[in-house]
Order: C-alpha cells, then structure tokens, then sequence
C-alpha cells in the first residue's frame, strides 16, 4: 500500500461490489407552487442634488450686509472672524451645530500634499425657503421707501 497524505482523502473500492464508494445524494425537493406575487410597490429613490452657483466670501459679505442693514466695513471682520472660527473647529474634527445651518459632522478625511480632504454630512432640521436661502433683490439696491401716512 502506499502511504496517504493526512491532508488528501482518496476513494476506495467497497470489496463486495468492487464499485467505488460514495455518498448518497440527496434529491432535491420539488418547489411548491408559488403563490401569486404581492402587487409591486413603488419605491422612491433618493432625489439627485442639483448645485446653484457657489458661494464665494464676498457674496457671503454681500448677503450678511443685505440681510443685517449694518454696513460692509462693519460686516467683513465679524464674516472672516466666523469663517475662521468654523475652519478651526473642523481643522480639529469637531461637530458643529448651527441652526440654521445644521449638524455638520465630519465623517472622513484624507491629507494630500495640497491640503486635507473632508467628507462631512450636514443635516437640516428642515428645508429652509429659497428667500432664506438667497438674498432678495431689492435688498441689495437702494434702501425701500417707508410707507407714507397718506397709504
């Protein structure tokens, strides 16, 4: 005889039949018949974000001015002190807060040579109005006329 390997089965011959012994097989069980199919629900996919323009700082500026009624010169410090302080906390992966703004949680970073790279998610507690969201056109001109006594 020769020697086996533990690691390696072979097949041997049964002495009585001199058929090569194996192991029985199983039929497969016949399926019943499917039950008529559940009508198909409809499931709505996620709605693809369509991107506006960027925003840049001095639109950002722009905007806080509009929005306030304080003076440019006034506005542009606190913007970039705000801009800074928020650069900072997500410099050091914290969470921010920010109603209206949202949640913003920093889910991966990846450094590069030419900075770091954040994936973050925001959420909102709702949608914001696009007015909100956008400064109105008026406001960006001549102050409006205050109502008369006479209206």
């Amino acid at each position: 005889m020769m020697a086996t390997d533990p690691g390696k089965t072979r097949k041997t011959k049964t002495p009585a039949t001199g058929r090569k012994s194996t192991t029985p097989k199983v039929k497969a069980k016949v399926a019943p018949k499917p039950e008529p199919a559940a009508p198909a629900t409809v499931v709505e996919s996620a709605k693809p974000v369509v991107l506006g323009p960027m925003m840049r700082k001095p639109e950002l500026i722009n905007a806080v001015v509009a929005k306030s009624g304080m003076k440019k010169k006034d506005v542009k410090p606190i913007v970039e002190a705000t801009l800074a302080v928020l650069g900072a906390a997500l410099q050091d992966s914290r969470e921010l807060n920010l109603e209206p703004l949202g949640k913003v949680k920093v889910n991966r970073e990846k450094k590069k040579p030419s900075g770091k790279v954040m994936i973050a998610r925001i959420r909102q507690s709702q949608d914001l109005p696009s007015e909100e969201a956008k400064p109105d056109p008026k406001d960006m001109g001549a102050p409006a006329a205050s109502p008369t006594a006479a209206e």
